[in-house]
């Protein structure tokens, strides 16, 4: 990048700083506003709103933490520019719960100037002329420049117009990764430009996990403390608790540490695995979260009610999506296929067709079952192999890697290597 970067000597392994858990605290705030303009607005439009709203939230926090990972938080400019983008990404969560009506114009203008504030420091003043920083920091800085002009046109708009200008703009901000912003008449810009530290990198993504785990707890919490509370809500309030419990334990007990091994053991496929792996497929699991977080609450509010379809959607939805982003997450990780959790996420599914017969509470309760026994039926099978001798997913990783060719296995460093965003 040039200036600004941080301490990136051998042995050197880099963690979270205050600085970036404090930045973070905006984002507890906006993934609980996104969460409550789902549950406001319960409908496929209203689902794709939301959608909208967190793609902007996530990409927002996404570029920021690829940006830390390179540049040194405990500079005094670096500081100003992340509390810079803290305040805009406060003002962009205040205008959520209207982001569709009054103050849209709020929500637009306080992401572009967000995304594009960040990128003209990048380009202008973190990187010198003529280094692969300035072309690497320019290219993003025009991609949203495009987007940006629809996410303000789509503010100036009323109705579908805006929403079908704001997804175009999403579509855009999406993309501009998986081409590694491309643009016309200027050459490819190779994947080398970009350098991640892979502990530090894949921490931060945690970090976001335990900011959507954290918004379900607060949401039980607030919901229960403000209700009559019998035994049916009190009952309630324990399931989605113990079911926020089954979400941590699933990304926390494996996935999270296997995930950050084999980043740092990927050397030059870390590119596309860093973009997929934690740019894409985190944010389909922070949704996951969400979702259910919604279900909870709509439990909890309704426990002996028979529930309505769209609610009885977002309680088996949000564990499904969960679970089948987990899937997805080992597929592009480790090439294999986790049959315990997308069995999992189709028998979260199947418990959705009892949605009209049973009640609110009974549902939940036979959602925290399946999650319960994907958790058992994956420990049972870990006793067994150790009992049988065999390697576990680890060691087997970590073998595999070892015998892989020098700059596709452990011959990478886990504090270099290359990725991209």
């Amino acid at each position: 990048m040039g200036r600004f970067e941080r301490d990136r000597s051998e042995g050197n392994e880099q963690h979270a700083t205050t600085l970036e858990l404090f930045y973070d605290l905006v984002f507890v705030f906006a993934v609980t506003q996104v969460s409550h303009h789902l549950l406001g607005h319960l409908s496929w439009a209203g689902a794709g709103q939301s959608a909208i709203l967190l793609v902007a939230v996530w990409w927002s926090w996404n570029y920021t933490t690829w940006v830390t990972n390179e540049l040194d938080p405990e500079s005094p400019v670096v500081r100003m520019v992340i509390v810079g983008v803290m305040l805009g990404s406060l003002l962009m969560a205040v205008a959520i719960p209207r982001a569709f009506g009054d103050r849209a114009l709020l929500f637009a203008g306080a992401y572009v100037a967000i995304q594009v504030g960040r990128h003209l420091f990048l380009t202008y003043v973190a990187a010198e002329r003529g280094t692969p920083g300035r072309d690497r920091a320019s290219r993003i800085l025009v991609w949203f420049y495009a987007s940006g002009a629809l996410w303000i046109a789509g503010a100036l708009a009323d109705g579908t117009a805006r929403s079908l200008l704001w997804v175009l703009a999403v579509l855009i901000d999406l993309a501009g990764p998986l081409t590694t912003y491309v643009l016309p008449f200027r050459r490819a810009v190779a994947a080398s430009t970009w350098d991640v530290e892979a502990s530090h990198f894949a921490e931060r993504f945690q970090l976001f996990i335990i900011i959507a785990l954290g918004e379900s707890i607060v949401i039980t919490g607030a919901t229960t403390a403000d209700l009559t509370l019998d035994t049916a809500r009190w009952t309630a309030f324990v399931v989605a608790f113990f079911g926020t419990a089954a979400l941590w334990w699933l990304y926390f007990n494996y996935a999270a540490g296997m995930a950050g091994r084999r980043l740092a053991l990927a050397g030059d496929e870390r590119t596309s695995m860093a973009r997929d792996a934690y740019t894409y497929l985190h944010a389909v699991l922070v949704a996951g979260i969400i979702v259910a977080a919604v279900g909870d609450e709509l439990v909890i509010a309704h426990p002996t009610e028979t529930l309505p379809t769209p609610e009885v959607l977002a309680v088996v939805g949000g564990p499904a999506l969960y679970l089948l982003a987990h899937v997805l997450f080992r597929l592009r990780l480790a090439g294999s296929l986790s049959r315990k959790r997308l069995a999992g996420a189709l028998a979260c599914l199947a418990c959705g067709l009892l949605g009209g017969v049973v009640s609110g509470l009974v549902l939940a309760l036979l959602v925290l079952g399946v999650l319960v026994a994907v958790i058992v039926a994956e420990q049972v099978s870990g006793a067994r192999r150790t009992r049988r001798g065999e390697p576990s997913p680890r060691e087997q990783l970590e073998a595999s890697m070892a015998q892989a060719p020098t700059g596709e296995g452990a011959a990478a460093p886990a504090a270099g290597g290359r990725t991209a965003v």
